[in-house]
């Protein structure tokens, strides 16, 4: 292999921040998995992509109007898609249920492996594309949410059927991600 394809051209610390925020996102998930065990385990992926879907809309309507009238800002949201989005990814895997059929330690060890196979898609990504997300705004990030949103609707909306395009499980690597760069620009800055 030459020099040339070995050079990989995302920054060093794109690797600690975004294991630094997914750790952030990670911790919310174990305190609401204390509070309330996987009772996130009934929802159908329907019910998931409308999840993001609000939190989306929501940062959006703050983007736009410039105000937020509760307390909630867009940082939380962002936490907020981050955890739907990876626990989107364990019920495309195991599908729902009708109850609580997964242990606070099961459901951990789902999330940090989703997380792991989005991290290492942002590492492919960010290789390919080098680190153009560090120079696109943060209503561009919501606004990619969206779109990935329409598209994973319009997925399910056709029975998971595409014909040349990603599935389902794609676009939700792609708004944890995306979420994930937002993330980075509020904590670490441009």
């Amino acid at each position: 292999m030459s020099e040339a394809n070995t050079k990989t051209n995302v920054k060093p610390e794109t690797n600690e921040q975004f294991n630094s925020i997914i750790e952030l996102c990670r911790q919310l998930f174990v305190k609401k998995l204390s509070d309330y065990g996987a009772a996130w385990r009934i929802l159908r992926p329907e019910s998931m992509t409308d999840q993001i879907f609000i939190k989306a809309k929501r940062i959006r309507s703050i983007e736009t109007k410039g105000v937020a009238l509760v307390d909630e800002g867009i940082r939380s949201e962002l936490i907020g898609i981050v955890n739907y989005g990876l626990i989107a990814l364990i019920q495309l895997e195991h599908g729902f249920a009708d109850g609580v059929d997964m242990s606070n330690d099961q459901a951990i060890a789902e999330y940090d492996r989703h997380a792991a196979q989005v991290l290492a898609l942002m590492k492919k990504k960010n290789h390919d594309y080098d680190e153009a997300w560090r120079s696109m705004r943060m209503t561009s990030y919501t606004d990619m949410i969206l779109s990935k949103i329409n598209r994973t609707k319009q997925i399910e909306d056709n029975k998971g059927k595409t014909l040349v395009s990603e599935g389902v499980d794609a676009n939700y690597m792609d708004m944890v991600n995306y979420a994930v760069f937002g993330l980075i620009k509020i904590q670490f800055g441009e």
